[in-house]
């Protein structure tokens, strides 16, 4: 592991010092008080990388706690910028070599062997294009950490159906997913979108999975928060793929088993009704339709595929419309419209929407398409709906940028 960060920290320090020169040549024309400040902010946030590098090769980043990884962050995000950048740097030393041959070689000085020290200044405007390249998306991904990872968005969808039964025209479901507690530095955040979630005055109130990062012990401090949560037909959730601590090593196989015992417990204790291949049923005026829960199912990426929909959906023939929480979406492409054509709507999360893209009137679109067929919103296939929920929490980039988290309201409506 040591090598690895090695090799990294190396890679750090030449696009740090390669992007310096741009910087360089991008201030050259400017005033000197202006010229010095913008050089030793640029010096300073070199040095502020390469310190990051140096402290990962002896404090490797498993280890940092939740502050130095938000600091870390700031740092890799102009890091990357800068490497994005850099290929313009490139694109202006081909055009210098090639710039340095042809004087080489026509220069009339070159019969005298001085063309050899002609120097071959930097191209201005690319260097400038450079720097923007840099700045513009680094100011983006910071605002993404700073506002954008708390700026909630409330998504009203209507899911009509013909199964429904008429007690529940008009039932309101509240769905989040994807908190992801380990990634909040305290608990005010989330303190701020439960209250808006207690704003929509849910019938229903379901969460789809991904409590933690990795171990129960991230709830520490927010299960007052959890307790938040109520709804006159209770407030139910499942696993997702990051709930079982798969992604740590632990001691022993019985300690793994604990702390995803210790993660049911906390649920429990804040009066969440965790669904473990199980399903439920909700009353209203005498009528009732089928809450199925069931664990993780993961269709694509190699996520685990710890849920089981057929011990889940045993009896629930009876139920004239079924709503299935499956955290992963791809469970119900691979098997839900395939084998399971009555369950009406599914619920899952766990894309994230990659905490990245551009959702405006007419495009929605993100990275994450690229892997999951349905990574954002309502989706149909004949007569089944899937809602994708982007998510309230962040992992790895501490922010997001254009896919803002998501408090999901949903209506259910007969037709």
């Amino acid at each position: 592991m040591f090598t690895r960060f090695l090799v990294f920290f190396f890679i750090i320090v030449i696009i740090e010092l390669y992007f310096l020169q741009a910087v360089k040549t991008f201030v050259k024309d400017f005033s000197d008080t202006t010229k010095q400040t913008i050089t030793i902010i640029a010096y300073v946030l070199a040095a502020f990388n390469i310190c990051i590098g140096l402290v990962s090769l002896f404090y490797p980043p498993p280890h940092w706690n939740t502050f130095f990884r938000y600091v870390s962050a700031v740092g890799l995000i102009l890091l990357v910028c800068k490497l994005f950048g850099c290929f313009f740097l490139i694109i202006d030393d081909v055009f210098r070599l090639f710039r340095w041959l042809y004087s080489l070689i026509f220069s009339p000085t070159a019969s005298t062997g001085s063309a050899t020290s002609v120097k071959i200044p930097r191209l201005k405007f690319l260097s400038q294009i450079a720097i923007g390249f840099t700045v513009v998306p680094a100011f983006g991904f910071i605002y993404g950490m700073v506002r954008g990872a708390y700026k909630y968005k409330i998504h009203k969808v209507k899911i009509p159906s013909p199964n429904l039964p008429s007690a529940f025209n008009g039932f309101k479901i509240v769905q989040i997913s994807d908190i992801h507690t380990g990634s909040f530095i305290n608990n005010n955040a989330l303190n701020n979108a439960f209250d808006i979630v207690m704003q929509q005055n849910a019938d229903l109130i379901l969460f789809t999975g991904d409590l933690v990062n990795n171990t129960a012990s991230e709830t520490e401090g927010f299960t007052q928060v959890y307790k938040k949560l109520n709804a006159p037909h209770g407030v139910f959730s499942v696993l997702g793929n990051h709930d079982y601590g798969d992604y740590v090593h632990w001691e022993s196989t019985k300690e793994k088993k604990q702390n995803l015992e210790k993660l049911k417990q906390i649920q429990a204790d804040c009066s969440w009704k965790l669904l473990m291949n199980e399903h439920v049923a909700i009353e209203k005026d005498g009528q009732s339709i089928a809450l199925i829960g069931i664990e993780n199912w993961g269709g694509r990426g190699g996520f685990p595929k710890y849920g089981k929909l057929n011990e889940a959906y045993k009896g629930v023939d009876k139920y004239p419309f079924k709503i299935l929480m499956s955290h992963d979406p791809s469970h119900w492409d691979v098997q839900v419209i395939k084998e399971y054509k009555d369950i009406d709507l599914t619920l899952s999360g766990h894309t994230h929407g990659m905490q990245f893209g551009i959702e405006i009137p007419g495009l929605k679109w993100s990275p994450i398409k690229y892997m999951y067929k349905h990574w954002a919103g309502l989706y149909k296939n004949e007569n089944q709906f899937l809602y994708v929920n982007r998510g309230l929490g962040f992992l790895g980039y501490p922010g997001r940028l254009g896919i803002w988290p998501e408090i999901t309201v949903i209506e259910l409506k007969k037709v």
